[in-house]
């Protein structure tokens, strides 16, 4: 059989990539051996994280890529080395060791295949140097339910540093130091709790996105966050079809069913962040909210 482009999923982080990738999985979508709690594939991710890294960038601030984007030279090597990459041994770690063995990188790969995760967004130009083919599918979700969610997850991971283990806080934070200092590891999310800042990077984000899906005309693929809750079925057949996916109606059904609802405009319920939105209603109508 033919070897297949990759699907690469983009959208800030809480938009719910994660929910969509493993849908898709289950529809037949190959993300990876190794993923993390997120289900990002770790060696994509790792390659991501390098890439922003190259150029003093993260997660939480991504735009540096452009230093590397307008370094004709540095792209064009960046480029090859990512390709001479996925042909190692440590792709194995996407692969698996049977299709390793089999295909000996991603790009040999003959069924549909891609990997999710949030760097996407802005280190998309890379991947499509080097999978022209590639198709896009981004998703995004209205920015206070990202704040309100990011908030959250910035409370657990402080949770580490204050609560946790307290009679055995010295061994405990040890195990820590020895844990995350090395290897540069993230306690915590910091930037994008504040209503304010959160916006901030969200419009951010959206615009990055939206550049790319301009260019890539039907290779790329939207959807809302609201819009997948609303009408779960109707939407996951259509990035099926996207994906190249044979996925039966039922099965389709069948993932879809115990979607929450609910969790679509959750920020109404908390004053503060529907105060806000509503501040900044005229910045929220540029994205359809």
């Amino acid at each position: 059989m033919k070897s297949q482009s990759p699907l690469i999923i983009i959208g800030m982080s809480r938009s719910g990539t994660s929910m969509l990738t493993r849908m898709l999985e289950s529809l037949g979508l190959f993300c990876g051996s190794r993923l993390t709690d997120n289900h990002e594939a770790l060696f994509f991710r790792e390659i991501n994280d390098w890439l922003l890294a190259q150029c003093s960038g993260g997660l939480e601030n991504p735009g540096t890529i452009k230093y590397l984007l307008q370094d004709s030279e540095a792209r064009k090597l960046f480029t090859e080395f990512i390709t001479f990459a996925m042909k190692t041994h440590r792709v194995i770690s996407y692969l698996g060791l049977v299709k390793y063995l089999n295909a000996k990188t991603p790009a040999n790969l003959d069924i549909p295949w891609g990997w999710k995760d949030p760097r996407n967004t802005y280190t998309l130009p890379l991947w499509l140097d080097i999978f022209p083919d590639a198709k896009v599918i981004h998703i995004y979700r209205h920015p206070m339910d990202i704040v309100n969610s990011l908030s959250t997850r910035r409370k657990k991971g402080l949770l580490r540093l204050s609560e946790k283990h307290r009679s055995w806080k010295g061994l405990y934070w040890y195990y820590l130091m020895q844990k995350f200092i090395p290897d540069k590891r993230v306690f915590v999310d910091l930037r994008g709790t504040s209503p304010e800042e959160g916006l901030i990077m969200w419009e951010e984000y959206m615009k990055e996105a939206r550049t790319h899906l301009k260019s890539l005309g039907k290779r790329a693929i939207e959807i809302k966050y609201e819009d997948f809750l609303d009408e779960p079925s109707a939407t996951l057949e259509t990035l099926s079809e996207f994906a190249g996916l044979e996925a039966s109606v039922d099965r389709i059904k069948e993932l879809t069913r115990d979607i929450n609802k609910s969790r679509a405009y959750a920020y109404r319920n908390e004053p503060e962040l529907k105060e806000f939105a509503e501040k900044f209603r005229d910045r929220l109508n540029e994205y359809e909210y």
